[in-house]
């Protein structure tokens, strides 16, 4: 039996798999009845906008999930090539806030048509030596000598470097959520898909925690002129929610329940870092989100900036302590 079939079949047959499912099914459920009760009771004028635009996550979040969902389950293939996408998307929305110059259209080709997709060619056929060191080093070198043989020296090392650093977080950074299906996790084979959906949840609903609790109870600011939706209550809520979710979920990953809550923690606070740094960039160009993709979200690295920063910090302990 070829390997990919047998790991679908072990996918197909996971009886935990519909449980995380259907726990999401649950939430979103209840979070739409919620706000629909919410929409026909509340009068203040304020409040309806803040009611009418948690509606709106909220339908973006099932959209959001169907989709994720169905990239999970078709396992694989499917699962590389939604990343795939969502680097595209991540990268594109970066790259417009960078001040580009024509000499720096072929380093922008090269990124597109040549980084992201071998990227992802690696991690589909599990090269991890060359998966993980492809944008870091070949990537690093190559991007400002296709710049600088262009002979534009004007803001160079500005150009070079957000290039760069678009690179590093949409497509490196990302592409280690899907590279979770390459481990080899004893007495958990063909299982890695709940991990990686583990993951995400995880570090999704510690952004939400984080949104609902700072909205609800949130005085105290942590850092108001980089991100002012940010509290210490958010922050306290969300990642203690986060870390509590994740340790009640260890029975769905290979971890015991205090390594799940140790490992929930680090998504959490990696995340939390993660938004903090990216809407910093954001401050810095004077925008509030990167795109407008995701109706109530903004655009795709609006949605995952905290996952960009998670992801590989999960991969790399999972791998070290776990395979």
């Amino acid at each position: 039996m070829q390997p990919e079939i047998a790991i679908s079949r072990n996918l197909m047959q996971d009886t935990q798999l519909p449980w995380l499912f259907g726990g999401l099914l649950g939430v979103l459920g209840f979070a739409s009845i919620v706000g629909a009760i919410l929409a026909r009771t509340v009068r203040d004028e304020t409040a309806r906008q803040t009611v009418a635009n948690l509606n709106l996550r909220i339908r973006s979040w099932w959209v959001m999930c169907a989709t994720f969902a169905l990239a999970i389950l078709t396992r694989g293939l499917g699962t590389t090539l939604f990343f795939a996408l969502v680097s595209l998307l991540a990268l594109r929305e970066f790259i417009t806030l960078t001040p580009a110059r024509p000499s720096d259209h072929r380093a922008l080709v090269i990124c597109f048509f040549v980084f992201l997709p071998l990227q992802y060619y690696l991690l589909r056929v599990a090269r991890y030596g060359a998966f993980t060191t492809l944008i870091p080093t070949v990537a690093f070198f190559l991007v400002p000598i296709s710049s600088a043989l262009k002979g534009d020296t004007e803001a160079f090392l500005e150009r070079v470097a957000k290039i760069q650093w678009g690179l590093l977080l949409c497509i490196y950074c990302v592409s280690y959520v899907p590279a979770l299906l390459m481990l080899q996790i004893p007495h958990y084979e063909g299982q890695d898909a709940k991990l990686m959906l583990v993951l995400v949840v995880v570090d999704q609903i510690c952004d939400v925690l984080q949104y609902i609790v700072g909205q609800l109870v949130g005085w105290h600011k942590i850092l108001p002129l980089v991100s002012p939706q940010k509290t210490w209550e958010g922050f306290l809520g969300g990642v203690g929610g986060a870390t509590v979710i994740g340790a009640a979920l260890w029975w769905a990953t290979p971890f015991a329940p205090w390594q799940a809550a140790l490992l929930s923690l680090v998504i959490a606070l990696m995340g939390f870092v993660g938004g903090v740094i990216m809407s910093a960039i954001k401050r810095d160009h004077g925008l509030k989100d990167y795109g407008t993709l995701i109706p109530g979200h903004g655009g795709v690295l609006d949605r995952i900036d905290s996952l960009c920063f998670a992801a590989p910090v999960f991969f790399h302990l999972t791998r070290h302590f776990f395979t």
